[in-house]
């Protein structure tokens, strides 16, 4: 069973400010509650084929992995994927501005979970479904602090 969780939210900022803050993985232990640390296995920065590897915690367990930027428009998208592990993801945010200047930020995680994980799918749908609403609220709240 194929896991496809679509979250969004809008941020009282600039567009280009709220992609250029997400988009660096070196930000991510700040607004993703579950990471904990980042790791460049390339040399940065952002780019078509630049790896990333990350190191969180999910649903009570340790998870190490890495991603690779597959797409890159600044300021307007980026896909990451990691194939390693029992749950290979693709991520996707996007961004666009809406006509009264904030930013919609959609964030999207989709794979296909193999072995154990694929009998805890729909569990995991609805974890990250909710972790990614937190992570957003956070990231908004950083943002627009700022």
């Amino acid at each position: 069973m194929a896991v496809d969780v679509v979250t969004e939210i809008l941020i009282d900022r600039p567009r280009d400010q709220v992609a250029a803050y997400a988009s660096d993985p070196d930000n991510a232990p700040a607004w993703y509650e579950n990471i904990r640390s980042v790791e460049w296995q390339t040399t940065p920065p952002v780019r078509v084929g630049a790896r990333v590897s990350f190191v969180a915690r999910f649903l009570g367990r340790r998870l190490a992995y890495t991603y690779e930027f597959t797409e890159f428009v600044a300021g307007e998208r980026l896909v990451m994927r990691t194939a390693e592990g029992p749950f290979p993801m693709a991520t996707t945010y996007r961004w666009e501005t809406t006509e009264d200047g904030r930013t919609r930020m959609t964030l999207r995680n989709h794979g296909e979970p193999r072995g154990f994980s694929r009998v805890a799918a729909p569990l995991m749908a609805v974890a990250m479904r909710r972790a990614n609403e937190k992570d957003l609220a956070r990231l908004k709240a950083l943002l627009e602090a700022g």
